[in-house]
C-alpha cells in the first residue's frame, strides 16, 4: 500500500472542567495519537489548557487537574491551529465520541471555526457494545478484558487514555486475528494464482488408433497367454 492509500487515524481524548459544553465548560487536556493502517506511529499530541473558568470538583477527582495547576498553561485559542493541523482530515478514534467532539466544537466554534463533523469520529464505545453486547464498555473494562495493562492509570490523563484506547481500539478490530485473516487471504490468493499459471489441458482417457495397433501386435508375440488358457 502507497503512503496515499494508507489509513491514518487520529485516537483522541480530552480532559474537561465539567460534563457540558452547553453550561460553559472547557477542555483541560487534549491528547491525540498517530495510526496508519490501524499501527501506532512515534508521532502524537498532547497539551495542558487553561479553561480560564473553574473546574468542578467531580472533574478534579477523575483527572488531578485544577485551576491553579492550569494558570501557566496556553488558552485553547493559542494551541487550535496546532491541534487542526495534527489531526488534518484523519478519521478520529474516539472512546464516547459525542462528548469528546461536543467539547472540540464548543472550543471551536468559540474562535469561529468550522466543527468537526460527527460522523468522521468512530465511536469505540459504540463498537464495543456491538461486539459485546450487555458487558461493561468503558476503558478501564476493555483493557481487562484484552490483558492491557492499565496499572498506571490511578487518575485520567489525555494522552495516557488515547494510548490505552489505541491497544482497545486495534482488539476491538480483531487484534492479531485481524492480521491473522488478511494474512491466510493473501496466501491463498497467490495459491489460486499459482494453480492457475500451472493448469494443463486435460488428456483424452481413449487410446489412439497407434497404441490399439501397437496393444495388438504384443498380444500377438505372446506364448500361450494365461487368459486363453482358461
Amino acid at each position: 500500500m502507497s503512503d496515499a492509500q494508507a489509513l491514518r487515524e487520529i485516537v483522541l481524548d480530552t480532559e474537561t472542567t465539567g460534563l457540558d459544553p452547553k453550561q460553559g465548560h472547557r477542555i483541560v487536556e487534549i491528547g491525540c495519537l498517530e495510526l496508519i493502517n490501524h499501527i501506532p506511529t512515534s508521532r502524537s499530541f498532547h497539551r495542558y489548557i487553561n479553561p480560564e473558568c473553574d473546574i468542578s470538583e467531580e472533574a478534579v477527582a477523575v483527572h488531578g487537574l485544577t485551576r491553579e495547576k492550569l494558570k501557566d498553561e496556553p488558552a485553547f485559542a493559542a494551541v487550535a491551529a496546532d491541534f487542526l493541523d495534527f489531526i488534518g482530515d484523519a478519521r478520529l478514534v474516539i472512546h464516547n465520541a459525542e462528548f469528546d467532539v461536543g467539547f472540540i466544537n464548543a472550543e471551536l466554534g468559540k474562535l469561529g471555526l468550522p466543527p468537526v463533523p460527527a460522523d468522521r469520529a468512530t465511536c469505540t464505545v459504540k463498537l464495543a457494545r456491538r461486539r459485546f453486547p450487555g458487558a461493561p464498555a468503558n476503558l478501564d473494562a476493555l483493557c481487562r478484558r484484552f490483558g492491557i495493562d492499565n496499572s498506571g492509570r490511578t487518575l485520567h490523563g489525555a494522552l495516557l487514555d488515547a494510548q490505552l484506547l489505541a491497544e482497545c481500539y486495534i482488539e476491538l478490530l480483531g487484534g492479531r486475528q485481524h492480521g491473522l485473516a488478511l494474512a491466510v487471504e493473501t496466501i491463498a490468493a497467490g495459491i489460486s494464482s499459482a494453480a492457475a499459471a500451472i493448469a494443463r489441458i486435460p488428456r483424452p482417457h481413449g487410446p489412439s488408433a497407434e497404441e490399439i495397433e501397437a496393444h495388438v501386435a504384443m498380444l500377438a508375440e505372446l506364448n500361450r497367454p494365461l487368459w486363453l488358457e482358461a
